[in-house]
């Protein structure tokens, strides 16, 4: 037995698995995002149209969805946020990234799906992209004559500036 590539640390046949095959529902917004993951993962694409809330299935683009999907190995998924989503809500947020690895490089796909509950299960409704936070540097600036920060006591041009 495998373990789930969504990362729960489950087997699949006890994750995703049943999801992805219809034996079970989705309980929350969280496991139906693992399992369209786990989707991508073991390439059952057809689960990711079926698990679409039906008012946004009109313009889902299949083809387009399996050649990317195919063109990647994918590596892990982080669940970095939940806002709702739980088995007594009928909507949902999930904030995650997905690793993947496309031509060599390895990438991560960050991203706010929204989730809503349709007829008692969950489905996927959209996304949106995270833009990565600006990290500003709150360190006093050193100038170019003044001593080196690490302690060497010598000018920071001359040591670690240098």
């Amino acid at each position: 037995m495998s373990l789930c590539p969504c990362g729960s640390g489950l087997t699949f046949d006890t994750c995703c698995g049943p999801v992805l095959s219809g034996e079970r529902q989705a309980p929350t917004a969280e496991a139906l995002m693992r399992a369209r993951y786990s989707a991508f993962a073991e390439r059952q694409f057809a689960f990711l149209g079926e698990s679409l809330h039906p008012d946004y299935r009109s313009d889902y683009d299949a083809a387009a969805t399996r050649r990317w999907a195919e063109s990647a190995q994918w590596m892990g998924l982080e669940i970095a946020t939940l806002e709702g989503g739980g088995e007594g809500d009928d909507q949902g947020m999930v904030e995650f990234t997905a690793i993947y690895k496309e031509k060599d490089i390895t990438r991560r796909h960050r991203e706010r799906s929204h989730f809503r509950r349709h007829e008692g299960c969950w489905y996927f409704v959209d996304g949106e992209m995270v833009k990565p936070t600006t990290e500003v540097h709150r360190a006093p600036k050193v100038g170019r004559n003044d001593p080196c920060p690490c302690g060497s006591g010598k000018k920071f041009k001359k040591c670690c500036g240098g």
